[in-house]
């Protein structure tokens, strides 16, 4: 009901959005000539402001239609590689073909869209062939597609690399380290050929219990019963998924917000005030970042229940007692492909010591071939994004995946 309840009142907002979208515009528009008067800039800051909190925002466009290389400008054309009931493998690729290693970047399923790794993609590309799981919203995946848990994703991934190989690289960005330390392990206890050169693991919570952040009291101090009683709900009537079982994506927004609610609060005024002064760069990166972060989808029911299980509650990765379709989960049996593990020295939804975890399990990778490094005075996001992943970050693992390839 509460899904359902949240639908009408989006409707019932909607007329609303309009005009305050269409007050702004026309008090806004340059062939006003009363638009520069303090009136005018207080009404179309109001009118904005209100309808960008209440407005419906879907999944964002990559945007990444070119990219710089040695100075010359590189035209990117997305294809879709793969196309799986719960994702699509998306292939950025040149308009000409250069010798790059491959890179499959694992984006994370926990609430956001794939497009959250825009500046990882874009900064990615200028040396690598690149890849990306692009998750598809669960709302809008008919029934008869079947169901989506944990042991799919890591059989998700398992294709991907599969379908990717020799020579692979795979980077995965935050909840998507534990299944893909699964998958690659499953692959390596099978004694498979199809296994990636390096495995780029970036602030995810391999052994949750280190470092606890919010995230992990939250999901400890609640059954498992309780999860799937209070954030579990049907998809109404109006999507392709009607009557799926879902962790809903408004769910997931409203715990983003409650995890630093001044933040955000700061941030709405700031941009209040950016449109009074007439800033219009400063109000252009606020909508930029917002218009992502708004953007959520909906996730399986299964695959999210497990997840507070397998990670959350129950560390079954690092006791060694995750056992996918009757093999054990070993990453002890991993032994050629190289380990680089990333933290932020001030996340506070991967704590540290979360992410370096890996080397501990994967003790047949030799020490020549493990790297760890601890990003000072960055966040969460600061790891795979923004200036200092581009300067401090991405730099160390260019060279590790050259090193190894």
């Amino acid at each position: 009901m509460l899904y359902a309840f949240h639908e009408f009142q989006r409707a019932m907002m909607s007329p609303a959005v309009f005009l305050a979208d269409a007050l702004r515009q026309s008090v806004s528009s340059p062939l006003n000539p009363f638009r520069a008067f303090p009136v005018s800039r207080t009404i179309a800051a109001n009118s904005e402001l209100f309808s960008r909190l209440m407005q419906r925002y879907h999944k964002p466009d990559w945007d990444i239609k070119e990219v710089e290389i040695d100075g010359e400008s590189v035209e990117i054309l997305q294809e879709v590689s793969l196309e799986k009931p719960f994702c699509r493998l998306v292939h950025f690729q040149k308009e000409r073909e250069l010798s790059q290693p491959k890179l499959l970047i694992v984006a994370p399923l926990s609430g956001h869209f794939a497009t959250l790794l825009r500046d990882t993609v874009r900064t990615a590309l200028v040396d690598h062939d690149v890849w990306v799981t692009d998750w598809v919203d669960a709302k809008m995946v008919p029934v008869a597609d079947g169901d989506f848990d944990l042991e799919n994703y890591v059989e998700y991934v398992q294709e991907f690399i599969r379908h990717l190989s020799p020579d692979l690289h795979v980077m995965s960005v935050c909840q998507p380290t534990v299944p893909v330390l699964a998958a690659i392990s499953l692959m390596a206890s099978r004694g498979e050929e199809s296994f990636p050169r390096s495995m780029i693991m970036m602030g995810g919570p391999i052994d949750a219990r280190r470092s606890p952040t919010a995230v992990n009291k939250f999901a400890d101090e609640h059954s498992h019963t309780w999860f799937a009683n209070q954030m579990i709900m049907r998809v109404p009537q109006n999507y392709p998924g009607h009557t799926r079982r879902v962790y809903p994506g408004f769910m997931q927004h409203a715990s983003f917000l409650a995890m630093n609610p001044d933040r955000h609060l700061n941030a709405h005024w700031e941009f209040y005030n950016y449109l009074m002064q007439g800033d219009g760069d400063s109000a252009e990166a606020h909508r930029q970042f917002y218009d992502e972060y708004n953007a959520v989808l909906d996730m399986a029911a299964n695959y999210y229940l497990d997840t507070v299980r397998v990670v959350f509650q129950q560390f079954l990765l690092p006791k060694g007692k995750w056992v996918i379709n009757g093999e054990k989960v070993d990453p002890s049996a991993i032994r050629d492909t190289a380990l680089f593990t990333i933290e932020g020295e001030l996340d506070d939804i991967s704590g540290n010591g979360q992410t370096e975890a890996a080397h501990s399990l994967c003790e047949g990778i030799a020490k020549k071939n493990k790297k760890h490094l601890l990003a000072k005075s960055v966040g969460h996001y600061g790891i795979f994004s923004g200036r200092k992943f581009r300067e401090i970050i991405y730099p160390q693992i260019t060279r590790f995946i050259s090193r190894h390839n």
